[in-house]
């Protein structure tokens, strides 16, 4: 799914500002408009690239990085001299740009308007003699059009949820009750984990590798339904999905997917493991954003992971580690988390001195150094100190090119142990014990299950993949304000969670005030 297509239609100006009468009155300059597309499989296979495209849009305030930056795993980070948003992540402050948030509202509506676009002429569609790839189609679709709307709604809480393309009146429609969004997920998830077949896509060169399963539909049922009724404190996911059938579909995917632990934890990391590297198809990955180098420094693609430059070390090259900007510096208190014996620890954390590379912060001109920072999705370089990036070719700010990871195998376990808590406490158990063995190389580390155990297994498991914030803020305020709030560390550590936002991030002041009073900004901004 990295081919890069733009379709191009009047009616998609939605996220791209206004235009002149002009250019409205004018015939298409193109032949590719949603009037007299969608005609044959091969335009609606366009389409739907078309949404996965927007995938690999994530980069500078993307929910990974404003998550991390906002939980107790990481600070601010970058250069002295930087911009103020990434400490007003870290300290929930929201002065120096009121549009801080705004990639992270308009990437997943740019994804949801293309998801409606394409659901929306299906029909248009002359399947010939497959109409079973219309299912297909609209499943894959529906999975990612329900992606884009979590997106929205574990960052911003009450969003405008939308299930068909709009028109200019309905831009700035009010936003919705949670239980509305999330019964338009729950659906779309559900479609798509009862309508796609069995295949696992985790091997390289398989046609469809890449794109969406069932097992990741239902990895995503059981993500959403724990963040909902956890959060929202429900009994079950908006009305169409009861505890028992989140159990059943995580449970399938856990025992019949295929998929499977990776036997070493740092061999899912290329910085971490090098020449042990399991590849990026290993068979742990349920679901990942595929990115590749190919943009060869051309800043109009979006073929390559511009994320990973943003956490990489500050300042240059250091041993094995490419340089980048020093973003979200790693809390001492991470590392410190991990039991003795803990692989998990080396592989997902750069230790400068540990590792005796002599970081200098100030030559550096590094903000909020700890001494630790990322290891996943660190960029490497090659004997000599160059990055690998560059020589393939690549610019090093945006053609990196290590998949994203949405959900690993061993985030379907401890989803699974965490729903068959009470019910079926012996698999819970088994799902746990499976991914501590694996973290500590034997069997001598187990713990009983519970839900405390299991959150702080996933805060080890998962830490700076972005989901630690969201653990956090869907078991309460007070868990969350506990973990965040940190002091002792001289004042350029201080964070303080403010428990009246809720959680939530503060929306773009532009869309608000785009919006002529039909929406308001978040509790506590």
């Amino acid at each position: 799914m990295k081919k890069y297509i733009r379709i191009v239609a009047i009616s998609s100006l939605l996220v791209l500002g206004a235009c002149s009468s002009d250019f409205l009155e004018n015939e298409p300059y193109t032949e590719k408009v949603t009037e007299n597309f969608y005609k044959t499989p091969s335009d609606a296979y366009e389409g739907l690239v078309a949404i996965y495209d927007m995938l690999q849009r994530d980069e500078y305030g993307c929910p990974l990085l404003i998550s991390e930056q906002a939980s107790d795993d990481c600070f601010g980070g970058y250069g002295n001299s930087d911009a103020q948003n990434d400490l007003e992540w870290d300290r929930f402050m929201y002065v120096a740009d009121k549009d801080m948030n705004r990639n992270a509202w308009k990437t997943p509506y740019q994804g949801i308007y293309r998801a409606n676009v394409l659901l929306a002429n299906l029909d248009k569609v002359d399947w010939g003699t497959d109409p079973s790839l219309k299912t297909k189609y609209e499943a894959e679709a529906r999975f990612l059009r329900a992606h884009f709307h979590f997106q929205l709604a574990k960052m911003f809480g009450d969003i405008v949820a939308l299930d068909k393309p709009i028109t200019p009146s309905e831009i700035y429609s009010p936003r919705v009750a949670p239980e509305v969004t999330y019964a338009l997920i729950a659906n779309d998830l559900k479609f798509a984990a009862d309508n796609l077949g069995k295949d696992n896509y985790s091997t390289p060169g398989n046609p469809n590798y890449g794109r969406i399963t069932k097992w990741a539909a239902e990895a995503y049922i059981a993500r959403t339904f724990l963040f909902y009724t956890d959060y929202y404190k429900k009994a079950d996911l908006a009305g169409v999905v009861t505890k028992p059938q989140a159990i059943t579909y995580i449970n399938d995917a856990v025992n019949n997917s295929g998929h499977a632990l990776v036997p070493n934890f740092a061999n899912l990391w290329l910085a971490a493991s090098l020449e042990n590297f399991a590849g990026e198809g290993n068979t742990e990955i349920v679901w990942a954003v595929r990115y590749n180098g190919s943009g060869k420094g051309d800043w109009g693609l979006h073929e390559g992971n511009r994320f990973q430059v943003l956490i990489a070390p500050r300042g240059g090259s250091i041993g094995r580690y490419a340089t980048g900007w020093g973003g979200a510096t790693v809390n001492p208190k991470l590392y410190a988390a991990y039991g003795l014996g803990d692989t998990r620890r080396d592989a997902t954390i750069i230790n400068f001195a540990g590792e005796g590379l002599n970081f200098d912060p100030q030559a550096r001109d590094q903000r909020q150094y700890t001494g630790y920072a990322w290891k996943k999705y660190c960029p490497i370089t090659d004997a000599a100190g160059k990055a690998i990036v560059e020589i393939n070719g690549g610019n090093f700010q945006i053609d990196n090119y290590q998949d994203f990871a949405i959900f690993r195998f061993s985030d379907l376990l401890l989803m699974a142990a965490e729903l068959n808590l009470g019910t079926n406490n012996g698999f819970a158990q088994t799902c746990l014990d499976k991914v501590r063995d694996r973290a500590y190389q034997n069997a001598n580390n187990r713990v009983a299950v519970s839900k405390t155990a299991i959150m702080d297994e996933r805060r080890l498991e998962f830490a700076l993949e972005g989901q630690r914030y969201f653990d956090l803020i869907r078991q309460g305020m007070s868990v969350a304000k506990a973990a965040i709030d940190n002091s002792g560390a001289g004042t350029q550590f201080n964070v303080t969670f403010r428990p009246e936002t809720l959680g939530w991030f503060p929306l773009p002041q532009s869309q608000i005030v785009l919006s002529n009073g039909t929406m308001s900004q978040n509790p506590g901004w």
